[in-house]
């Protein structure tokens, strides 16, 4: 999507979706700390007199972007303002928009935005953008089958050798999701953790899977690969759901644990985090 410009200096991106629920069920969604990590990263907002100044975000390896919160109006807006992706940029302000639809439906709309007089930081913009991606569509995964379940996440991300689209064809090829395509039913191959469900997005550059997985446990599991700075990472995550979303978390993290330690022997120091 192209980057809106204003008179203003304002730049900006939006992108906007159904979801299911109520304003005020996806409001927990995007708005509370266990429910953001439902379905992004393991999320707090820091509390000034009862009412929220900043949402810090823990992406693990010492990542821990915070954003001041700028607007709080539930449940129809929430809006952030957070670092530029690189040393010098403007910052950039997130907007969430809920709009209830017919049908038990609400409409999310999504707005990224920044001032500048040049066009030099609009591909922040649309990097901010194509991130957000599987995160969103796990959102609405979360919504549409999980809403108001509790989660727990486990999740690794892992730098490896090659380019990023090496690193995503080892992966996949690993996992036995080359060629995936939404729909399908995926299971997953011999020497693999026992995991099998359906594939509801794949996303080619940036590189993504989602599975919302029904055996062993309920959860969406996300294979991911991506550039870091000139640094190729792969990441899955693995979002368990339901009450025992805790002890399936517990159960299955050492067996993925020792699959991505055999896959990446370079980097058998690499750990998992369990969340939730």
């Amino acid at each position: 999507m192209s980057v809106k410009k204003d008179a203003s200096g304002r730049r900006s991106v939006q992108t906007e979706f159904e979801v299911h629920g109520t304003p005020e069920e996806v409001w927990k969604a995007i708005a509370t700390g266990p429910g953001i990590s439902s379905w992004l990263m393991p999320a707090e907002f820091e509390q000034r007199d009862g009412k929220p100044v900043a949402l810090k975000l823990k992406f693990g390896s010492g990542m821990e972007p915070r954003s001041a919160v700028t607007t709080w109006d539930p449940p129809r807006v929430f809006a952030a303002q957070s670092d530029g992706l690189v040393p010098g940029s403007p910052p950039v302000a997130t907007e969430w928009h809920i709009e209830a639809k017919a049908g038990g439906t609400c409409t999310l709309r999504i707005v990224h935005s920044l001032f500048a007089s040049t066009d030099d930081w609009d591909d922040q913009l649309e990097h901010v953008e194509s991130g957000w991606s599987a995160f969103l569509r796990t959102l609405q995964i979360y919504l549409t089958h999980f809403r108001g379940q509790r989660s727990t996440l486990v999740n690794w991300m892992i730098p490896v050798a090659g380019t990023e689209s090496e690193a995503w064809a080892s992966l996949t090829a690993a996992a036995g999701l080359t060629g995936a395509s939404v729909g399908q039913r995926w299971t997953a191959p011999a020497g693999v953790p026992e995991l099998g469900g359906v594939v509801e997005y794949v996303s080619e550059r940036p590189y993504d899977i989602l599975v919302r997985v029904d055996n062993p446990a309920p959860a969406v599991a996300a294979f991911g690969a991506v550039d870091m700075g000139g640094s190729s990472m792969v990441g899955l995550n693995i979002y368990f759901y339901g009450d025992q979303a805790a002890s399936n978390a517990a159960r299955y993290m050492p067996l993925w644990q020792a699959w991505i330690q055999a896959q990446f022997p370079m980097l058998s120091q690499a750990q998992a985090h369990a969340t939730g």
